[in-house]
């Protein structure tokens, strides 16, 4: 399956985001494969950064070194495809500015809610930073199910467990980009995140 072939948008409403930053996961993967999803905050600026990208990028690097904090013998985005993980972001084009207003992600999270739905067999869900905690909150709310994770910061609200269509959720901090080697405190938390993720796919 060719996630971009399934997930597409037609018109870009949104004001505080880099339309031509849009990016869908160009992978073709095997749906019944993939066990964790891991949900990031929005596409990088250059598309040359992304998961997905040829050679090393960015996201892929700083990712690839998250899940080898927490034990994982990998050394490329490839691997961990390999082991069951599918990489996307909550909104699909790039940032402006610092922050991206709430109706942006909720009207990117019906592309995610699309994106969602191909994998029926996710284990764990991994919302990496509050971005994608947000968009799945509005996926939840409009089927009925109200807020996944509740408000209040990331550290407070990490050690309890959450689901999301019966499936667990991790809430836990940006691990794509720059942003990743800001903080030793979030560095240690995503670890022990994907640590405990992990362990539940065995």
């Amino acid at each position: 399956m060719q996630v971009n072939n399934c997930v597409r948008r037609e018109t870009f409403p949104c004001i505080d985001v880099k339309h031509e930053c849009y990016i869908v996961p160009d992978v073709d993967v095997k749906p019944e494969l993939v066990s964790l999803m891991m949900i990031s905050e929005t596409a990088p600026a250059d598309s040359s950064d992304y998961y997905y990208a040829k050679k090393n990028p960015l996201f892929q690097q700083t990712t690839v070194q998250a899940f080898k904090n927490a034990g994982a013998d990998v050394s490329s985005i490839w691997d961990l495809v390999d082991l069951g993980a599918y990489f996307t972001t909550a909104v699909k084009c790039g940032k402006i500015g610092y922050g991206i207003k709430s109706g942006t992600i909720k009207e990117c999270s019906h592309l995610l809610e699309k994106e969602i739905a191909l994998f029926s067999d996710v284990k764990v869900f991994m919302l990496m930073g509050a971005v994608a905690i947000k968009a799945v909150n509005y996926i939840s709310k409009r089927s009925g199910e109200g807020r996944v994770i509740p408000p209040g910061s990331t550290y407070k609200i990490r050690n309890q467990e959450y689901f999301f269509q019966g499936k667990r959720v991790f809430p836990s901090y940006l691990q794509a980009g720059p942003s990743f080697f800001i903080e030793r405190s979030k560095r240690r938390m995503i670890t022990e995140d994907i640590s405990i993720a992990l362990s539940l796919l065995k």
